[in-house]
């Protein structure tokens, strides 16, 4: 049988029909390219296992790698792109896979978005660690590639964007030696080493040359070592002195458990503190979130009991109130109680991205029809303030009261602690995540804001995890998701003046970050363009 003609040009006959093997290596090609893309999601998961409830802090310093590698071996620079997209994808459905009973099908758009951010890694990665690796790639890899993932965290902390959940450096939340590196550039920093010792390891693995694996293991182990280092050399925030009012606390944190119907709520959280009643005095009584539905300033009932609960324990009460104002809006505020009646209160200012409100909602409001999405909008507050509280002999203790969601804001707690605040306290509801990870991702929070403040951070929670935190963020005690009633704790109190590096100096890291991932882009699209022109003519 003679052979089909071949064409010869544009206006020649149609060509002839593919071979059968042809056909069949099309789609075998398609799947070849989607293989690594999968595995690149697949290895976005990996790091969520060094975050609370899994725990498994240490794998956080190589789990980056098997992804890096993935990046590493892309054909170009936007196929690497794409991985890392696919990357940051699959670290966010899997670190926030508790997020579906809030948002439901919102969170897989979440990923993409989000996981958007983490192309740039992709692509420095590419450019920094594919072959040949020198000693100065070897050098700048960790730095440069710490510094972009740094920005995407960044990026996505902002308010507008979600929160900074899930930011790398809260693996390390049970290692005050590695939270060390926190009071000084807080948690953008244990992040920042995190991300620099596993690019390390990823030079180390893909080198030939000895000498870039050499200093990429000396780099990596100069980085692990900074922590403990830090954390040896530099003294524990000074104690409070005797004239400086109160060097320590007894704080009861109250949490009563998963109780669904509001008032039965509200009488298990006031029989925990009753029960506190002829035992050891404290100085504050810590309600968790949402624990009162009334609204304090009109109903004169529910606030006339928590006068008498204060009036019996001797202590301040701090309640948390989820109600609906006379301005017709619902709003979330910490209402300090005293004897004679309410104190102050703070409203919470930054709300959680559809479980509060619907960011968009004429767009995005269907969801609150197909998940448990906010059915109407929280009032945000209009500032943030400490609350005047005093201990049971009467010397003022300023506490930095802050609301569930605000524990991962670093920028929140550095203001209280510049403000004056002697102690960091949380009132929490994850009611909603309970059997998740979310219980326990949140409670890690506050261990890291203690140590970027130096201060002792104390956490209730109505179904918990409630626990409290001494200033270099080492857990005292704690109250788990199975567990009731008060949990009373001794807080030794730093001294009112004292500050660590963090407060001083604020979020310089990750604005460092910015500026070194844009002299890197600044300087790649130079090379690009120097690669379109190719070499100049020779010279005479």
């Amino acid at each position: 049988m003679p052979r089909p003609p071949l064409l010869t040009g544009p206006a020649g006959p149609p060509g002839p029909v593919a071979p059968a093997s042809a056909v069949a290596a099309r789609p075998a090609g398609t799947l070849a390219r989607y293989r690594p893309r999968l595995a690149a999601l697949a290895a976005g998961a990996l790091p969520v296992l060094a975050f609370p409830a899994p725990g498994v802090a240490a794998l956080a310093w190589v789990a980056l790698v098997p992804g890096l590698l993935l990046m590493r071996a892309a054909p170009g620079a936007r196929e690497a792109a794409v991985r890392g997209w696919w990357f940051g994808a699959g670290f966010i459905l899997t670190g926030m896979s508790w997020l579906t009973r809030s948002i439901g099908p919102g969170l897989p758009l979440l990923a993409v978005v989000f996981g958007a951010l983490q192309a740039g890694v992709g692509v420095a990665v590419w450019r920094l660690l594919r072959p040949p690796v020198t000693v100065r790639r070897a050098l700048l890899a960790p730095v440069v590639v710490a510094a972009v993932w740094l920005t995407t965290e960044y990026a996505r902390s902002w308010h507008a964007l979600g929160g900074p959940w899930a930011l790398l450096g809260a693996t390390q939340w049970q290692h005050p030696a590695v939270l060390a590196l926190a009071s000084a550039g807080g948690i953008w920093l244990v992040s920042a080493a995190v991300v620099a010792v596993n690019t390390a390891v990823a030079v180390a693995i893909g080198a030939v040359d000895p000498r870039p694996r050499a200093v990429a293991a000396l780099f990596a182990a100069a980085v692990l070592a900074a922590g403990p280092l830090l954390f040896a050399l530099r003294p524990a925030p000074p104690a409070a002195a005797g004239g400086s009012g109160p060097a320590e606390v007894w704080i009861a944190l109250v949490q009563p458990g998963i109780v669904d119907e509001p008032d039965a709520r509200f009488e298990a959280s006031a029989r925990a503190t009753a029960a506190l009643v002829g035992r050891p005095p404290v100085d504050l009584v810590v309600w968790g979130e949402s624990s009162t539905t009334a609204d304090l300033e009109r109903d004169p009932a529910v606030l006339a009991r928590l006068r008498e609960l204060s009036a019996a324990t001797g202590a301040e009460l701090l309640a948390g109130e989820d109600a609906r104002k006379s301005d017709g809006r619902i709003s979330k505020d910490a209402v300090l109680v005293s004897p004679d009646g309410v104190v102050d209160r703070y409203r919470k200012i930054r709300l959680v991205p559809f479980g509060e409100y619907i960011p968009l909602r004429p767009v995005l409001g269907w969801l609150a029809g197909v998940s448990r999405a906010a059915g109407e909008n929280r009032a945000p507050g209009a500032g943030q303030h400490l609350l005047p509280a005093v201990d049971r002999s009467g010397r003022a203790l300023p506490v930095g009261t802050l609301i569930c969601f605000e524990s991962a804001f670093p920028d929140m707690a550095r203001t209280a602690a510049r403000a004056g605040a002697r102690v960091l306290v949380y009132q929490s509801s994850t009611s909603t995540f309970q059997r998740s990870w979310a219980p326990e991702q949140h409670v890690s929070l506050a261990a890291i804001r203690a140590a970027e403040t130096g201060r002792p951070v104390v956490q209730a929670s109505l179904t918990g995890v409630s626990a409290a935190f001494d200033a270099q963020g080492r857990e005292l005690a704690r109250l788990g998701t199975d567990g009731t009633g008060a949990l009373v704790v001794r807080l030794p109190l730093t001294a009112p003046d004292a500050a660590t590096w963090y407060d001083r100096v604020g979020d310089v890291l990750p604005l460092a970050a910015v500026l070194v991932t844009a002299g890197a882009a600044a300087v790649a699209g130079a090379g690009r363009r120097r690669e379109r022109r190719g070499p100049g003519p020779a010279g005479g």
